[in-house]
Order: structure tokens, then C-alpha cells, then sequence
């Protein structure tokens, strides 16, 4: 960083005066807590946070020192919710990733499928399911739902990545088609109620530091699968 771009000596002492306010706003927020989802603890710990993260990086850019602080879950962790309180409407956004570790595998099955069609083209798709992966996948993606596969990938063939769920929160239900051409253009992680994330690396993780217990928002659950709460994030996170 060149020396017209650091910050000043004033702006790093000010951004530690700052988060010393915050550190007192989030005591006395937490010491008159009224509940376990209080708005305010919620608030003070994101402003603490927000906080300690300005204050380390303006302290490493001037001094090129660090701090010892670590914000929980800020790994993963989502921005504050900012959906409707009382949703009219959700939409599910899911991701799941697969390896095809079994080719032959995959277009047998696909050949099957596509035999077993009883109409005029059954020849040409069983013929294209048993040459193409492309069109294998075509056929077994037509053919079943996709929770289906998810159960029984490795009779396809198939070998799990990482997945995940968003659950988010809207005020009505978008117009039919609306959203067909680009459907995960305008996905708000602001508006997650809840996101559950599948990975092997949560094992790893789990391995490491010893336990699951929820922590920050992230919960690294049986079976590499995590919780990473939306509107429910401070629960975990700041209380």
C-alpha cells in the first residue's frame, strides 16, 4: 500500500475509540437483555463486530500489526437480516453439486431409463442416453426428481459435492414467469430465514477444533452438514 493510501495516525486512533463505544454498547445491551432474540443484543453485537473488523484492518494497513480479535461465524456467517417480518411468500434456492466418477455407469442406467419408454422415440433417446453423457444426464434428470437422485446418485453413477439450501423471506409471491429467465439472479442474502450447507470440509473443520457445538451462527452438524442462521443469526452469534 503506497503511502498516500494508509490511513492516518487519528483515523487508527479513532477506529479504537470506536470500538471501545461499541464494546460498551453491546455490555449494556446484553446486561438489559430481555429475551433470547432482544433486537438489540443483535444489533450491539453487529456493530461491535463491524467495528473490531475496521479497527484490525485500518491497524494493519498503518502499522502492519494485528489484532487478537476474531469475530464469531464471520466465516459463512450471512449479513442481518433485512427481509419482512412477517413473509407472504418464500422461495427455496438449492444447489447440489455431483462428479460423475462412473461414466459407464451413468450411461447404462440412462439406456435403461430410455428403454423403457414405450413411445416411437424410445430407439433414437435410448440410443443417445447410451453414447452422450449429456444426454444421459438429460434422461435422468427427466425422469427423476431431483431429492430422487440426491438418495441414489451413486446408483447413477454419481459422487456428491457440496450442496446447499436457502430458504429466503418475500413480502408476495412473484408473478408467474417472472423470474423463469434468470431465476437465481436476484438472490438476497439479506432475506435468508435460514441456509443449511453441506460440505465435507465441515468434517475436516469438526476433526480440527473437536466438537459441533453451534457457534457463531454455524452449526457443523453430523455428516458435514451445517445451519448457518438468517433471521434467527444473533441467537447464535451474540448471545
Amino acid at each position: 500500500m503506497s503511502d498516500a493510501a494508509q490511513p492516518t495516525a487519528a483515523e487508527v486512533r479513532a477506529a479504537a475509540e470506536a470500538v471501545k463505544t461499541a464494546l460498551d454498547r453491546h455490555l449494556a445491551a446484553v446486561e438489559l437483555r430481555t429475551g433470547d432474540d432482544d433486537t438489540a443484543v443483535y444489533e450491539a453485537f453487529n456493530a461491535l463486530a463491524a467495528a473490531a473488523e475496521a479497527y484490525d484492518e485500518l491497524l494493519y494497513d498503518r502499522y502492519d500489526e494485528v489484532t487478537p480479535f476474531e469475530i464469531p461465524g464471520a466465516d459463512g456467517a450471512l449479513p442481518p437480516y433485512a427481509g419482512p417480518d412477517e413473509p407472504h411468500a418464500l422461495s427455496l434456492l438449492i444447489r447440489r453439486d455431483y462428479a460423475v466418477a462412473e461414466p459407464q455407469r451413468l450411461l447404462a442406467q440412462a439406456r435403461r431409463v430410455a428403454e423403457l419408454d414405450a413411445d416411437g422415440q424410445a430407439v433414437g433417446a435410448a440410443a443417445r442416453a447410451g453414447t452422450s453423457p449429456l444426454a444421459a444426464l438429460g434422461v435422468l434428470f427427466g425422469e427423476y426428481e431431483p431429492d430422487e437422485i440426491a438418495s441414489r446418485h451413486k446408483e447413477f453413477g454419481l459422487e456428491e459435492g457440496d450442496s446447499t439450501l436457502w430458504v429466503t423471506a418475500s413480502d408476495e409471491l412473484p408473478e408467474p414467469g417472472e423470474w423463469l429467465n434468470a431465476p437465481f439472479d436476484h438472490a438476497d442474502p439479506e432475506r435468508i430465514v435460514c441456509r443449511f450447507d453441506v460440505s465435507s470440509v465441515f468434517d475436516e473443520d469438526e476433526d480440527e477444533e473437536g466438537d459441533g457445538d453451534f457457534e457463531g451462527g454455524v452449526d457443523a452438524g453430523p455428516g458435514g452438514r451445517r445451519a448457518v442462521a438468517g433471521a434467527d443469526q444473533h441467537a447464535g452469534a451474540g448471545s
